[in-house]
């Protein structure tokens, strides 16, 4: 167990090829990668504590740069700038066999040719760890994964399920000091990886280390993480737990990431009168909650065009009213115990999540009108130009 520290780090790649410049009175292409003179930067001024036992989720779309931070950390790419500290040593330079931490990849990276036991004995047999301690070792990790039964079995005779629970098996018979698994349920269905991350979560309480963990499913982030680490292209969006990410988006980016089905989206202005904060959306003037009141105050929020972001279970189907916004149903989704509709409002597409019980027998279908409404204390307000959350 140990705490890991990650301050300033970078990672940039060299280009392959000296960056061509674009003729005259040609626009320069532009890219979501950040090119420096050095190469192109991957991962930016990536700053981080990680307590002892904590664990923490990176998670993000693809090429964002969790899984480089993550390799960073396991010693696989190298440090381009900043310090990492495990322990309280810094191990920049320090190979990835001498930094105590174990890997779980997402495609097993299991020895075909050796049995479970041997593929979960070997990286002890390697350190020349006596037959007994070995033992003892494998058959405690094979337990705790239930697995004992495939010890004498060759990978190729396991699921996805029991081979990545051997791949985990190996890593835990190593004690390290950090634990650290990129993508691992990725590889597997949709119903076996609800259960492996069940799994994960119990073998957490179990061995009690540090895990750095790398994911793109927000639903693995939300439901393993003690914190998440939110990224886009290589930097950090917002650290927090789950809750805190979720009620209190940092940004846009952040806002739409978290939350499935994700935050609908509306071009909103932000009125302020008689000292208090309204957001005015498709005819509806709806007063914000005294908590939002009470932080744009604060802040000192001007009365400005915004984005204003709420997300569909927050949002009430209305028989008129004052705040009522008219919609059209485009695409009814029975799920259930709630119905999703996808709705077009003022030539956006909105997404609201209705209780079955709440629909009173009502159905709908492609092309039925209907109103819909929310509360002051659903809303999350975001700056046009910066898409950052003014309330924070």
């Amino acid at each position: 167990m140990a705490a890991v520290s990650l301050k300033g780090i970078m990672k940039i790649y060299p280009n392959a090829e000296k960056k061509k410049k674009a003729k005259k009175g040609e626009p320069e292409k532009k890219t979501n990668l950040r090119v420096t003179e050095d190469g192109v930067l991957a991962v930016d001024n990536f700053c981080l504590e990680i307590a002892d036992k904590e664990f923490i989720v990176l998670v993000g779309p693809s090429g964002c740069g969790k899984s480089t931070t993550l390799r960073m950390i396991a010693g696989l790419e190298e440090i381009s700038g900043g310090d990492l500290i495990i322990d309280g040593k810094r191990v920049n330079d320090v190979a990835p066999k001498d930094r105590d931490i174990a890997m779980v990849f997402q495609n097993y990276a299991l020895y075909p040719h050796m049995t479970v036991y041997e593929n979960m004995a070997f990286s002890l047999k390697l350190k020349k760890v006596d037959k007994e301690t070995i033992d003892k070792a494998v058959r405690e990790a094979a337990e705790i994964l239930d697995i004992t039964q495939y010890l004498d079995r060759k990978p190729k005779a396991l699921s996805g399920g029991q081979r990545q629970r051997v791949a985990i098996g190996r890593a835990i018979v190593r004690s390290p000091k950090v634990f650290l698994m990129d993508e691992p349920l990725s590889n597997l269905d949709a119903k076996l990886r609800n259960q492996m991350r069940a799994e994960i979560i119990k073998l957490r309480q179990r061995i009690n280390t540090t895990f750095v963990y790398v994911t793109h499913d927000q639903t693995e982030a939300m439901t393993l993480g003690d914190r998440i680490v939110i990224m886009k292209d290589g930097v950090i969006q917002q650290i927090g737990t789950p809750q805190e990410v979720f009620d209190h988006p940092a940004n846009l980016f952040v806002a739409g990431f978290i939350g499935m089905p994700q935050m609908n989206f509306f071009d909103a202005e932000l009125l302020l009168e008689g000292g208090k904060y309204f957001v005015s959306v498709g005819g509806a003037k709806i007063e914000l909650s005294a908590e939002k009141q009470a932080n744009l105050t604060k802040k000192g929020v001007a009365a400005q065009a915004i984005t204003l972001g709420v997300r569909p279970p927050h949002i009430a189907l209305a028989n008129g009213g004052a705040n009522a916004i008219k919609a059209t149903v485009d695409v009814s989704e029975m799920m259930g115990s709630e119905v999703h509709l996808h709705v077009n409002a003022n030539g956006k597409d909105v997404v609201i999540i209705v209780p079955t019980m709440d629909l009173g027998g009502a159905s709908y279908s492609y092309g039925s009108a209907l109103e819909f409404t929310f509360g002051g204390d659903v809303c999350h307000v975001f700056n046009k130009e910066t898409t950052a959350n003014l309330e924070f």
